[in-house]
């Protein structure tokens, strides 16, 4: 895999991939349309962050690339790939438990809170992609 150089774009199978951890300075696309939706993305080493229609979906602190990207109302699934271990935020359902899978490994469940938000941490090697799920 490999970063996304136009820094969002909508894969053949309908999900979308997005960021780009090599950028020294921050870049963002705006009003990038989803099936009716319009999606922003910031990213740059640091942080990528998405929002869908004006709402935070994902954040990843430092930066990474997201591949595949694919929200549903049973959960959220997708590979992730960085340089350094990353703290990942989602905007799910608020006050539900959800399920974090890493690998196909079950590393935890979690209760979001009020607004929705889920935090968890997943440990990276360079070159090395991770697959993420996210279920309820």
């Amino acid at each position: 895999m490999s970063v996304i150089e136009e820094l969002i774009r909508q894969e053949d199978n309908g999900t979308i991939s997005f960021g780009n951890y090599l950028l020294d300075s921050k870049k963002k696309v705006l009003d990038f349309e989803v099936n009716g939706n319009l999606y922003k993305v910031k990213t740059f080493k640091e942080i990528t962050k998405l929002e869908k229609d004006g709402k935070m979906i994902l954040e990843t602190v430092p930066g990474a690339t997201i591949h595949n990207f694919n929200m549903t109302e049973k959960g959220v699934n997708f590979l992730v790939e960085g340089t350094e271990d990353l703290q990942l935020t989602l905007e799910l359902e608020p006050e539900m438990e959800y399920k974090i899978l890493i690998d196909s490994v079950n590393v935890s469940k979690m209760k979001t809170n009020m607004a929705g938000k889920v935090n968890f941490s997943v440990e990276m090697q360079q070159n090395v992609t991770k697959t993420i799920e996210i279920k309820n």
